[in-house]
């Protein structure tokens, strides 16, 4: 369709990030890794390897606090998306090639349009009046505060990326194949470890929640995918050798397949059934 005006862009890339639901993927990405931080520099804290699922339920989104109640997220570059031509010019614009579909599964027809972004990147400022005034906002204590963390920084920085789209005649998509640049984050100040502990144990989070993400955590390289438990199931498949998470809608409308792989991540997702997407995904070229 119509490409939309920057400002319109713009401003859902703030609702989104700002949406509670993609606030909890931020924090996972934070407490996701391991490694020391660099004093006053930057230092890579965190690669994503593979994704792993996070089942969140609805009143999980409603009780995880917004990102900016513990600090301040400064967007530092956005995507700036747009449609553009054709595949070369979506791989010129961003050095990655858009996955070929070996062979349109049943009911995808015609020509996709192709979507391309740039690197999306954000700094988070850690706030210590901040976290403190949203856990007395909920009847909350904060925990003590670890030396180091008020104005501790992350950098959480993903893509660009590329994306093929098949749609129906009324525009509905019925099969999206994406690639992009795998998140990360960089860390300065103080251990890594420290963070990752002090914030699982912030107020706010729901325990089943924070529970979930402690597991992860120590696997160093998993990204937790935050899943809607009430809509989604999923369910694990090679794709290729890469270990890859199959998400299917319990209504059986919509599936998706992401998995990592060199520090890319790709997606194939559509109304179809996971099996299709499966053959698509494992076909690709």
């Amino acid at each position: 369709g119509r490409r939309p005006a920057a400002g319109a862009a713009r401003g859902r890339w703030w609702t989104t990030v700002r949406r509670p639901a993609v606030a909890t993927v931020a924090a996972v990405v934070l407490v996701g890794g391991a490694g020391v931080a660099a004093a006053n520099d930057w230092l890579p804290i965190f690669q994503t390897e593979r994704v792993d699922p996070v089942e969140v339920t609805s009143t999980d989104l409603v009780q995880v606090p917004d990102l900016s109640a513990y600090g301040d997220l400064q967007i530092t570059q956005e995507p700036d998306p747009e449609q553009v031509a054709d595949a070369a010019a979506a791989r010129e614009r961003t050095g990655l090639a858009v996955p070929e579909v070996a062979e349109l599964p049943e009911g995808v027809t015609g020509e996709p349009a192709y979507q391309a972004a740039g690197i999306v990147s954000a700094t988070f400022t850690f706030s210590a009046d901040k976290a403190a005034q949203a856990a007395a906002a909920e009847g909350e204590v904060l925990p003590p505060v670890p030396a180091g963390i008020d104005g501790s920084r992350l950098r959480l920085q993903a893509g660009p990326g590329v994306a093929a789209v098949w749609s129906q005649p009324t525009g509905v998509p019925t099969l999206v194949v994406a690639r992009v640049g795998a998140p990360r984050v960089d860390s300065s100040g103080v251990p890594f470890e420290t963070v990752r502990d002090y914030l699982l144990s912030l107020p706010g989070l729901p325990p089943g929640l924070a529970d979930q993400l402690a597991d992860l955590s120590a696997d160093r390289g998993t990204l937790p995918l935050p899943v809607p438990a009430e809509l989604v199931t999923t369910s694990e498949a090679d794709v290729d050798g890469a270990d890859a998470t199959v998400l299917t809608s319990r209504n059986g409308l919509f599936a998706g397949v992401v998995w990592v792989e060199d520090g890319v991540m790709t997606g194939v997702a559509g109304s179809l059934s996971a099996d299709e997407l499966l053959s698509v995904a494992r076909a690709l070229r």
